[in-house]
């Protein structure tokens, strides 16, 4: 038993990596499409894509379980309006008006917000081992962003959009106790065909309303491919593996994970965008994942 209970911790903590690593190449690219195609469009066009693309893989599961996903229609909706409709959409609206380095370093509140709200909820213990972990971690990502120059951080100016990404933080801490908490019953691909479904059918009326009189986007070879990516990858796949691993780990341990976004984000842009990595980023690296070890190691005796 224990045996089985480690393994499935191990993969886990795995599917969450690999989840985060995905989102980290979302974030590069929405970025780069900030002037090109409207938060809402580009949060619209995503998930129609992801929708489209796991309708055959989910249709018989959906099916099979109408009934039950009736059933539980109240939960589906909100957990499918919190986790496809606002939370990516107020990420896009944020990097409107925002930089990127506050980005970074208000989407660290998530896990805290997760554990916080774990507590309340769902009465998971707060650690000494469990809060000791989460302040290295946050001093690693601050480093991290800040280049090593802690000073700068009290000359950063602070934007609506700031408000917006701290409100998206709060949500996706939700979103997260919200597939925990889902029925056993519920089939993953029943749970992910539909919550995609029943999110994008509420996007759509703000995606319309969008189109009324303004710039629909410019539809380059980059932004389609763009799409797609986050269609397909960031939001099929990687909402999969998230939602597995919060299955296996539980929002807390799951969060942890979240948290190393900031240095596969530097990966990635070292690869494709040519971005130095400094001693600083190897420092703060260190720092992340030994904060996450910490963090998720049990308490002796």
């Amino acid at each position: 038993m224990n045996i089985n209970l480690k393994q499935g911790q191990w993969i886990g903590f795995v599917y969450a990596a690999l989840a985060t690593i995905i989102w980290s190449g979302n974030f590069l690219i929405a970025r780069g499409l900030n002037d090109k195609i409207p938060p809402v469009s580009l949060a619209f066009w995503r998930w129609t894509v992801a929708t489209i693309v796991v309708f055959p893989i989910i249709i018989k599961s959906v099916y099979t379980q109408r009934k039950l996903l009736r059933q539980h229609a109240g939960y589906l909706v909100v957990t499918s309006i919190l986790g496809v409709s606002v939370f990516n959409t107020l990420i896009y609206i944020a990097g409107q008006t925002t930089s990127a380095l506050n980005l970074s370093l208000i989407s660290i509140t998530f896990p805290v917000f997760t554990i916080i709200l774990a507590r309340i909820f769902l009465k998971e213990p707060i650690t000494v081992s469990k809060t000791g972990g989460v302040m290295v971690i946050i001093f690693g990502v601050i480093l991290l962003v800040s280049k090593g120059n802690l000073n700068s951080l009290f000359s950063m100016s602070f934007a609506i959009g700031d408000v917006w990404m701290l409100l998206a933080s709060l949500i996706f801490a939700i979103y997260s106790l919200l597939v925990k908490s889902r029925p056993l019953e519920i089939r993953p691909q029943s749970f992910l065909g539909s919550t995609f479904l029943i999110g994008l059918i509420f996007l759509s009326p703000f995606y319309l309303f969008s189109l009324n009189g303004s710039d629909s986007g410019l539809y380059d070879q980059v932004t389609i491919y763009s799409i797609l990516y986050i269609g397909i990858f960031a939001s099929v796949v990687a909402y999969f593996l998230w939602n597995r691993s919060v299955d296996l780990l539980g929002p807390s341990k799951a969060s942890m994970i979240y948290y190393t976004i900031p240095i596969f984000s530097g990966i990635l842009a070292y690869i494709f965008l040519n971005e130095k990595i400094m001693p600083v980023h190897l420092i703060s690296g260190l720092l992340i994942l030994s904060g996450i070890f910490i963090a998720n190691r049990k308490a002796a005796g």
